[in-house]
């Protein structure tokens, strides 16, 4: 009878543990999980009708739509509506300060811009929110598949309600490589051939799907073993490298440290295959 009592002590301990976590649920995930949707609503009724979407090439290989913007709109609205005085780093808007400098929300409200034009349905809202140059929160969401990622520091990764923990990789050999292209900076496409094809010796096949933020979210949800790209924005990764960093995965630069969102070039798997990865990368990384 005792032990009866114990266990049902411990059922309720864990139960009111649940229920403080959805009571008390970190306000600011919940604000930019409703963003996130938000944007993804004007993003896939858009898609629904791709004749009617404007496009203009604000750099080389670098596109614009006016859905980007829409999206953008609703994400920055819905933020400044319970955070009025938060900073925000956007995509197409850049930064708009606020009065609290400590709090930037970067944001990329459609990442797969390229992929959206096409009609290929692989695109997704990034939101990540970082507190003192810290990443704090990652959100990302994919409108078309209604499938949501989010990480809050220190407190782990999940898909949509399921909390994700990558499987350790004991090495590189069979494993399933994401990468993107740098083609906004054609001088890193040498290197990135350079990688490949040094990755590949071990790797069974490589991933290129458009989506920074999704890569790295599959990275968390193993659907991927392994991650790199070169010549990324904060705004690209800010929120997936939380994500995949709270599932277990290791991120890091090229040179093994911690400046990826500086220099835009990352590499994300478990610390071993991470090991393998930089040792087939750092040789034709002479940028």
């Amino acid at each position: 009878m005792l032990t009866d009592f114990y266990v049902g002590f411990a059922y309720i301990v864990l139960f009111t543990i649940y229920l403080m976590d959805i009571l008390f649920m970190n306000p600011m995930l919940n604000i930019a999980i409703r963003a996130a949707r938000k944007a993804g609503n004007v993003i896939a009724k858009s898609y629904e009708r791709l004749d009617s979407i404007q496009t203009s090439e604000k750099g080389n290989n670098d596109f614009v739509t006016n859905v980007d913007k829409a999206a953008e709109v609703a994400i920055i609205e819905t933020i400044r509506a319970s955070y009025p005085d938060h900073t925000i780093i956007a995509e197409e808007s850049g930064a708009l300060e606020g009065k609290d400098k400590d709090i930037q929300w970067v944001i990329d409200p459609l990442d797969g811009t390229t992929n959206f034009i096409k009609g290929f349905p692989h695109f997704s809202v990034s939101i990540a929110i970082r507190v003192k140059g810290r990443t704090e929160v990652g959100v990302v969401y994919d409108p078309i598949t209604n499938e949501l990622f989010t990480g809050v520091r220190g407190k782990g990764a999940k898909f949509n309600d399921v909390r994700l923990r990558i499987t350790e990789k004991r090495d590189l050999q069979g494993c399933i490589v994401a990468t993107g292209f740098p083609f906004k900076q054609p001088k890193l496409m040498a290197p990135q051939f350079a990688m490949m094809a040094a990755i590949a010796e071990d790797a069974a096949d490589f991933r290129r799907t458009g989506s920074a933020a999704l890569d790295l979210c599959y990275v968390a949800a193993g659907r991927v073993d392994a991650y790199f790209e070169m010549g990324l924005k904060p705004w690209d990764m800010a929120a997936g490298e939380l994500i995949a960093r709270e599932a277990g995965a290791l991120v890091c630069d090229f040179n093994g440290g911690h400046d990826f969102l500086k220099d835009g070039h990352i590499v994300v798997a478990t610390p071993r295959v991470v090991k393998e990865m930089l040792n087939k990368i750092q040789p034709h990384y002479n940028l």
